[in-house]
């Protein structure tokens, strides 16, 4: 039996769901960490919050944090929903998802390899837990970072980052494999903009810690 992390974009959640209860199915401990990025955005803009990310990360206020913690349960209850009674909706900060504060950007932290209780709980239960991407503070955490910390944490054998997007495009097309030096020398070079890029630094840390990741079609090797 292998652990597998599942991270799931806002706009793909409930389609999400068939593929953790295909792993589920196949004897996979399987855990899924969705993000909100949309909903989260547009419920700011509706209550007339500014929106601001700085080198790709959602600046925090405290009012901002509210919107995140509801847009995250929301989109939470929606992916269990969509799994059904084998999900168990988790809260982050409630289980203990660790973060250390970046400063400058209100409560935002960069994620911290951690096993929570919560999970293995789940797990033993046959369950599939459904984790949302904020740290005790609470810290508002990038959900691939955080999916990524996670696997590492737990031991995951793979992490599965599922988008709108195939995979990493270069060229036009969608690259097979990318091995980690050659990615952190693409990120460097500004090679990738928008939200590939942080799906790609999470890939490339939870690969060079042992954990097999895919983000769509495309195999991040170390």
């Amino acid at each position: 039996m292998s652990r597998v992390v599942l991270k799931i974009g806002g706009r793909v959640a409930a389609d999400a769901a068939a593929e953790a209860l295909a792993l589920h199915a196949e004897g996979h401990e399987v855990v899924v960490v969705h993000g909100a990025g949309p909903q989260i955005s547009a419920e700011l803009e509706r209550r007339g919050i500014p929106v601001r990310f700085v080198g790709g990360r959602r600046v925090t206020s405290p009012e901002a944090l509210e919107v995140v913690r509801e847009s995250l349960a929301a989109v939470n209850a929606e992916v269990c929903a969509a799994i059904g009674p084998l999900a168990v909706g988790l809260r982050g900060d409630e289980i203990g998802l660790r973060a250390t504060r970046v400063r400058g950007l209100g409560h935002v932290g960069d994620p911290i390899p951690c096993a929570p209780a919560a999970v293995f709980e789940a797990f033993a239960n046959q369950r599939i837990p459904v984790v949302t991407p904020l740290a005790a503070g609470p810290l508002n955490v990038n959900a691939d970072e955080a999916a990524a910390a996670l696997a590492v944490g737990i031991g995951a054998e793979r992490i599965l980052f599922v988008s709108d997007v195939p995979g990493v495009l270069l060229d036009g097309g969608v690259v097979e494999e990318l091995a980690v030096d050659a990615a952190d020398r693409l990120l460097g070079a500004g090679t990738f903009e928008g939200g590939i890029v942080p799906k790609l630094v999470a890939a490339v840390r939870a690969a060079r810690q042992g954990v097999r990741a895919e983000i769509g079609s495309t195999a991040v090797t170390s």
